[in-house]
């Protein structure tokens, strides 16, 4: 059994697809919309076969995204790299670009390297070695 795909609620969809496919190198499926219940989304394809929905729908509330609170449901999301100099350059582009480096590069205590960094959104992602 594997994990088919995981799914976001976004505020803006198109903010969040180029974001992934700049960044990330997602290809985004056809745009889904069905206008009875004002719903749209996109699959995320990665060239690892995952895959992330991104789904936008009027009437669904923002969660907290205080990053320096914990709280229970979804935590982060990690993306593996192929090399510490990946990471360490993904890194610096993020910061250059203007996103929040919420983590720098380091070494965790359960052997990753990892930074991490905020999304358009102030989602959480680690950048994982």
């Amino acid at each position: 059994m594997k994990i088919e795909h995981i799914a976001i609620w976004v505020e803006n969809l198109e903010v969040m697809k180029e974001f992934y496919q700049k960044y990330f190198k997602a290809s985004a499926g056809e745009k889904y919309t069905n206008s009875l219940k004002k719903f749209e989304s996109y699959f995320l394809n990665f060239e690892s076969g995952s895959r992330i929905e991104i789904m936008c729908m009027q009437g669904i509330e923002n969660a907290s995204k205080d990053v320096t609170r914990q709280k229970t449901g979804y935590a982060h999301l990690a993306m593996e790299v192929k090399s510490k100099e990946e990471l360490n350059q993904m890194t610096e582009i993020f910061r250059k670009d203007g996103y929040t480096i919420a983590g720098e590069p380091r070494i965790t205590g359960d052997g990753y390297y990892e930074s991490v960094i905020l999304d358009p959104e102030n989602n959480i992602i680690e950048l994982v070695f």
